[in-house]
């Protein structure tokens, strides 16, 4: 029989982890659309030295976060499943706006729905690898601007490079609106703040968690 407890679910590193990246990504994309003229709010010259810094301060907090995520195992976390898919997609796409109840009871071995695991994962290995090889490319285009049609591959990395960070912006967006339903937003976003969730335990879990591990179950 499953019982519901509270559990620590985000340590220390990942909350770290995950409001130094969401501060940086804002900064990223507020100096990328100034460089693109959406604001003149910064200067170009202002721009670009702070994009730069967001971006190398990024690449770094993300080299720890690798590192992290290999060496606690979490990295089981995002990896997408099959089992569930469905009922999510239809929960998201339907049964959230007739007041249905979420199909997924966050586990204690899986804390990601077989939706979040797949977007998730895709941002990590798609998105993130897209937005600092080009970004790179593009820092670095003196090393290579005296190749043939150098200008043209210049073009087709800036193009890909801003077509991933709005992929990723559209991914922010929709990340915070999902905040907004079900449960109120403080109740989606307090997890983030003091690691503890709600999940649905096991006897053996429990037992597990409160003579091994009691600072982690309420």
């Amino acid at each position: 029989m499953m019982t519901t407890r509270k559990v620590l679910v985000f340590g220390r590193f990942e909350r770290f982890w995950h409001w130094a990246q969401m501060v940086l990504i804002v900064l990223l994309m507020f100096t990328g659309f100034g460089l693109h003229g959406f604001h003149s709010l910064l200067s170009f010259e202002l721009a670009v030295t702070l994009h730069t810094l967001a971006a190398f301060a990024l690449l770094i907090l993300w080299a720890f976060s690798v590192f992290w995520l290999f060496t606690t195992e979490t990295w089981r976390h995002f990896l997408p499943t099959g089992h569930g898919l469905w009922n999510v997609l239809r929960f998201y796409t339907y049964g959230i706006f007739k007041g249905e109840r979420h199909p997924y009871r966050k586990a204690f071995w899986r804390k990601h729905n077989p939706l979040q695991a797949l977007a998730y994962l895709m941002l990590k290995i798609v998105l993130f690898p897209l937005i600092w090889i080009t970004g790179i490319a593009y820092m670095v285009y003196f090393l290579w601007r005296d190749f043939a049609f150098s200008s043209e591959i210049l073009q087709a990395i800036a193009l890909i490079h801003t077509g991933a960070a709005y992929a990723i912006l559209a991914f922010a967006f929709i990340h915070v609106y999902l905040l907004t339903t079900g449960h109120s937003f403080v109740e989606h976003v307090k997890p983030m703040i003091n690691g503890f969730d709600k999940v649905e335990l096991t006897p053996e879990e429990i037992a597990y968690l409160e003579q091994d591990q009691p600072a982690m179950i309420r």
